[in-house]
């Protein structure tokens, strides 16, 4: 009997693919058809993301029995396929064993599961809270035979710790480390996770393959991006950022290494690209994995709006997004215009809803009340808040999800009215500050990203970002009447929220210290609106929620 040898080629398709949390029939579905794919294509084997089959992150779906019951069938019966000669895979789902629930991936062959892996190292930062659902696996495992080929499987967090996982899969004969992903997105992550690849090369000499998931997660983007760093150090390949793709790579044995000959070099885009793309599939999966059928907002006649706007066009289409201005007496002339040709430039529906006559009832209502007392911000929210009752009423009327419009600047500091312009299911926006605002506006009049929905050319006009922001509650208000200039703004607020600095610190950089304690004051006491806020889209690497947990109760000021 011949001895069979090991091979010196080997197909591996990376499945970048966007799973629906819970739908695990559909994420199943879907991963059949990748190994379809895959198997025109060539490959050997088909390596998925974490926890594919539950979608990620599953959080307390976990801790129900019936839930990881038919995360395993779904295993089991995909393992079933690969009777069929073709490609074998691995894939991630949580499986309930006697150490524990684990985060944990299978990997089948010839209809066969040939071994399970569980994932080391939990990460409990951030936006991860995993020790809370799984244990860790109970021993350090080893590599998987597949064909000849000594597969290491570590799982996402195990790559990104001090845990000496990967040096110990080669010490055990690994030869290339196959690892599965659930990384979501913020500014310039892609650079971080290469570093962090590179680093785990360096230490055990193996090449690496960074699957990563694609697709919005509530407020979570994962940006696919997936890639591999050979053993010498270099970028072997990398697939695109935001988009569905399943790509087969080449490896070839070269001596001791494994080696990619062939696989996609897919251009990683820049900055505002990213964050723009990323908002964009943030909010198309929220609507469309809820099953809303379209949405609506309120379009001022403002920056916020009309890039909020943008966004619905391009992830949805045109025809499905309503856009309603809501003039009072302070609305200007310049915003009716403005957001009627930012409504034109789109092709979206435009609807004007007076809300004189609402505001009017409100304070004909409350003259009692309110007599001997002066009139100020109370009255100025009951525009806003006419406003979000109007959204809402148009909402429930037809089924519309209400797109929220407000940046990260003004939920920082409270420039945001409960049961009124926070009205919503879902802010694109939310974590981006003003001034990040003004520059994916600009960027968009001049760019339309791959898989826009949405036309070409300026869709927001000049005007709305050239003018001075208004929120126009009174007459002539303008936003910095009571902040300070939104570039001064948002460096104190990125120095306070991203950086956690001092206010010793933020002034030695030229700020008036009276200032940064007035900012640092709003930014504490708007805990309790930010708690009341919609989920939005995570760009930065601190977001309001999952990143940032402040108490609301809090006395803690820093007076250097």
């Amino acid at each position: 009997m011949t001895k069979k040898t090991a091979p010196d080629i080997l197909r591996i398709a990376v499945a970048q693919l966007n799973p629906t949390v819970g739908d695990i029939a559909g994420n199943l579905a879907k991963a059949r058809e990748a190994r379809a794919d895959a198997a025109r294509q060539g490959a050997d084997i088909v390596l998925f993301t974490e926890l594919f089959l539950a979608g990620y992150p599953p959080e307390d779906l976990v801790l129900k029995p019936s839930f990881l019951n038919a995360c395993e069938r779904a295993a089991e019966d995909f393992a079933k396929d690969t009777a069929d000669g073709g490609p074998g895979v691995i894939i991630g789902t949580p499986l309930k064993r006697k150490s524990g629930t684990h985060n944990s991936i299978i990997v089948a062959d010839g209809g066969k599961i040939l071994a399970e892996r569980y994932k080391l190292d939990l990460p409990n930062y951030g936006e991860f809270d995993e020790k809370r659902v799984f244990q860790a696996g109970p021993e350090m495992q080893g590599p998987v035979n597949f064909r000849g080929v000594r597969l290491g499987i570590p799982i996402c967090e195990d790559i990104w710790g001090d845990v000496a996982i990967c040096e110990t899969l080669a010490e055990s004969g690994a030869e290339i480390l196959l690892v599965p992903n659930g990384s979501p997105y913020y500014r310039a992550k892609i650079d971080i996770r290469h570093q962090v690849v590179i680093r785990q090369v360096i230490e055990c000499g193996l090449p690496m393959i960074y699957a990563n998931q694609l697709g919005g997660q509530d407020e979570l983007i994962f940006d696919g991006a997936s890639f591999a760093i050979g053993a010498d150090k270099t970028l072997a390949f990398q697939m695109s950022q935001f988009e569905e793709a399943v790509d087969v790579t080449t490896w070839k044995r070269t001596g001791d290494h494994w080696v990619c000959s062939e696989g996609p070099m897919s251009k990683i885009p820049e900055r505002e690209e990213a964050d723009y793309r990323a908002c964009m599939l943030g909010l198309r999966d929220y609507v469309n994995k809820n099953g809303f059928k379209n949405v609506v907002l309120g379009l001022s006649g403002g920056i916020d709006s009309a890039i909020c706007a943008a966004l619905a066009v391009d992830a949805l289409g045109e025809e499905r997004l309503r856009a309603v201005m809501m003039p009072y007496r302070y609305t200007s002339k310049d915003s009716l215009k403005d957001a009627e040709d930012c409504a034109r430039a789109l092709g979206c529906r435009y609807d004007i809803v007076p809300i004189f006559e609402p505001v009017e009832g409100f304070l004909h209502t409350l003259t009692q009340l309110f007599e001997g007392t002066k009139e100020g911000i109370t009255e100025e929210n009951l525009q806003s808040r006419a406003r979000g009752t109007i959204l809402m009423a148009i909402s429930n009327k037809f089924g519309s999800m209400v797109v929220t419009t407000g940046n990260k600047s003004e939920m920082s500091v409270g420039y945001a009215t409960l049961y009124g312009d926070m009205n919503g299911g879902f802010n694109p926006i939310k974590d981006l500050y003003k001034m990040q605002v003004y520059a994916l506006s600009r960027w968009r009049n001049s760019h339309v990203p791959p898989g826009a929905l949405g036309p070409s050319g300026e869709v927001i006009p000049a005007n709305i970002i050239d003018k001075a922001p208004s929120a126009e509650l009174r007459e002539n208000q303008t936003d910095q009447d009571s902040l300070p200039p939104y570039p001064v703004l948002d460096d104190i607020l990125e120095c306070l929220v991203e950086n956690e600095m001092g206010v010793d610190d933020i002034v030695a950089r030229g700020h008036d210290r009276a200032t940064v304690m007035r900012i640092e004051h709003l930014l504490y006491i708007a805990e309790y609106k930010r708690r009341q806020a919609a989920p939005g889209v995570k760009i930065t690497k601190k977001n309001f929620g999952r990143d940032r947990r402040y108490p609301i109760t809090n006395r803690f000021r820093d007076r250097g």
